[in-house]
């Protein structure tokens, strides 16, 4: 699906545009507020091609998309003209609503998002330039080095700048005045008084008997967040009684004279020391815990990141690096994200399934490259073990971790790129937790990770989206194990079957009926494996070991069980010829779906060949159809 195209379903499937009240997007997912969440029908966006998961989380709906959701975002910008401020903007984005904890995550992750791609190229040419200086390649002192870490400085010694052109934009005010705001707190004045206090022992100027303390603000984030955040309401209260012909000339410069001195004197060294007990409490909380500390932030990382918490955490990590000069919460985000990674690696390796196998090995290598959420959603979520057997492995490796005091040095997105921001006793111990993180995610997930009916019925949901590819008809060969026709009907040739997933024999070798009885019979002595919950799917295995797929009908799924009657329970023994399920073929058909019935061995590859007896002609229900070569 083009991205144009998705945007346009995914609009329509929100509740159009009017509904829409705020409109970002981060790293891998769209994030909107809505006025009425119930418009929004999740469940079909999920299902929509391009689209990995959609959830309404910390009082938002999020769209996850992974690495097209840049162009799928402008695509949906341009088809919506979100309301300004004083529309009917949904409340819960704002900071003040009742303290909401939610509005609190919502509301960072909004600032944060749109900075989120100049974060990550200035901590990347951060890291770039550690290896480079690492591996001797460049004089720790050279001029390229010098300016190499000037770029990778930018953002983070600038950062109230950045901050507060989308505080400005979070909160719907004037950006201009929110640059200003950012500007004094950057003033010579101030950094260079911060800079002088060891040696004047100054440590404010007053302003009407009041302290304009000297605070190094740079790299700070809550001061400018904060103070964007309150002047947002001062700007309108202003806005609202200045008379309009002196608006252009007395608002902005009312509110900056009322603002400055606010900021400067109570705002930012409130933010400030907020900013500091939170560095404090992180260290108290590694200090008191110990390893325990380690493994639950490693065990739960994770569990952030799907529920869109995770840039919460931004603040908390700048915030440390900035106070302390190092991270300890970053350690544990790169500990999951190489879990997340190796958990879908652990996928390819174990599935059977030739479209899966390509979405696990696809969305593998950006995780370890720190984008995890294509992973997550696309793969390990959908498996549900692989991912909290990631759980466990980045609790595992972040404990191994802990004991060499790992930790970051800036701030980007944990990958295998960035390894250089992080440090330990020896980088020797990075390298090694990332192994620990990444193996055990991948060893686990290969061995306990997808469950026996996974690998049956994978793709059984998927979509008519592909045409069908010819393939070369099978001749018939000697038999060794025969399996006899569950169905009387008519035979087809296997790639004549509008599936793709069923003609690419992507499920395994076999052959399709086009039903003349709506019965269904066991073809061999065995045990029922599989009952599909919409009836229209039959697992069996037999004594022998051959796994077989009854797939009644193409997309009939949709029909959620109606005119299907299963007569057998799962782990229910069978023998030849007994009746297992009936369905009815005239109401199938009236309702629009094919009922050609594929009869898939989906253990294929455990046999030498799967041949049909014969690719054309009428067959009865009991006769020899497929032989299994051993």
């Amino acid at each position: 699906m083009q991205d144009k195209e998705l945007a346009k379903s995914i609009l329509q499937k929100v509740g159009g545009e009017e509904n829409i009240s705020n409109l970002t997007h981060c790293a891998t997912r769209i994030r909107m507020n809505l006025k009425d969440d119930s418009k929004a029908d999740l469940e079909s966006i999920s299902k929509l091609q391009g689209v990995l998961k959609a959830q309404n989380q910390s009082g938002q709906t999020q769209i996850v998309i992974g690495a097209r959701v840049k162009s799928v975002h402008d695509e949906l910008s341009n088809m919506v003209n979100v309301p300004s401020s004083n529309d009917q903007e949904s409340k819960k984005s704002k900071l003040g609503f009742k303290g909401s904890v939610n509005a609190v995550i919502e509301t960072i992750a909004g600032v944060f998002s749109p900075i989120l791609p100049v974060l990550v190229a200035c901590g990347l040419t951060k890291a770039a330039t550690s290896i480079m200086v690492n591996f001797n390649w460049l004089e720790n002192e050279s001029n390229i080095v010098i300016f190499l870490n000037m770029i990778g400085d930018l953002v983070f010694y600038f950062l109230p700048f950045f901050l507060a052109v989308s505080a400005a934009k979070k909160f719907k005010t004037n950006e201009y005045i929110a640059l200003a705001l950012a500007g004094a707190y950057m003033y010579p004045t101030i950094m260079d008084g911060a800079k002088a206090i060891s040696e004047t022992g100054i440590k404010s100027l007053d302003l009407f008997t009041l302290p304009v303390l000297f605070v190094n603000y740079k790299s700070s984030v809550i001061p400018i967040i904060l103070s964007v955040w309150v002047m947002s309401y001062i700007h309108r209260k202003v806005d609202k009684i200045m008379p309009h012909f002196l608006k252009i000339f007395f608002t902005s410069m009312v509110v900056i004279l009322v603002m400055v001195p606010l900021q400067l004197i109570v705002l930012g060294p409130l933010g400030t020391y907020i900013g500091e007990g939170l560095a404090e409490f992180i260290q108290w909380f590694y200090e008191t815990g110990g390893v325990f500390s380690a493994i639950l932030l490693g065990a739960t990382r994770s569990l952030l990141t799907m529920l869109g918490m995770h840039y919460a955490l931004a603040p908390l990590q700048i915030q440390e690096i900035a106070q302390t000069g190092s991270s300890y919460i970053l350690v544990s985000a790169l500990t999951a994200n190489m879990a997340q990674a190796g958990a879908a690696l652990g996928v390819f390796f174990a599935i059977k399934n030739k479209s899966a196998k390509s979405l696990a090995a696809s969305t593998s290598f950006p995780a370890f490259l720190g984008i995890t959420e294509p992973a997550m959603y696309g793969v390990n979520l959908k498996y549900k073990r692989p991912f909290f057997i990631a759980l466990g492995a980045s609790a595992v490796s972040s404990a191994f971790l802990y004991f060499f005091n790992a930790k970051s040095t800036a701030y980007a997105p944990p990958g295998l790129f960035t390894l250089p921001i992080f440090e330990a006793d020896s980088f020797v111990y990075i390298i090694i937790g990332v192994i620990i993180s990444a193996t055990l995610a991948c060893v686990g997930t290969y061995f306990f990770g997808i469950a026996k009916k996974d690998n049956i019925v994978e793709n059984i949901e998927k979509k008519e989206e592909t045409t069908i590819t010819e393939k070369a008809t099978i001749p018939s060969s000697k038999v060794s194990i025969p399996v006899e026709s569950p169905i009387k009907g008519e035979i087809i040739p296997l790639n004549e079957v509008p599936d793709a997933a069923f003609a690419e024999e992507a499920m395994g070798k076999g052959i399709a009926i086009q039903p003349t009885e709506g019965k269904v019979f066991a073809p061999f002595d065995g045990t029922v494996e599989t009952v599909f919950r919409t009836k229209h799917v039959i697992a069996l295995k037999s004594n022998d070991g051959v796994e077989l797929l009854i797939h009644i009908g193409v997309d009939t799924v949709k029909l959620q069980g109606q005119h299907f009657n299963v007569l057998v329970h799962e782990g229910q023994k069978v023998t030849a010829g007994e009746l297992i399920a009936e369905f009815d073929i005239e109401a199938i058909r009236k309702a629009g779906f094919p009922t050609i019935t594929p009869v898939i061995i989906t253990n294929t590859m455990e046999f030498l060949d799967v041949l049909p007896t014969r690719n054309s002609g009428t067959v009865s229900q009991g006769e020899h159809i497929l032989s299994i070569i051993l």
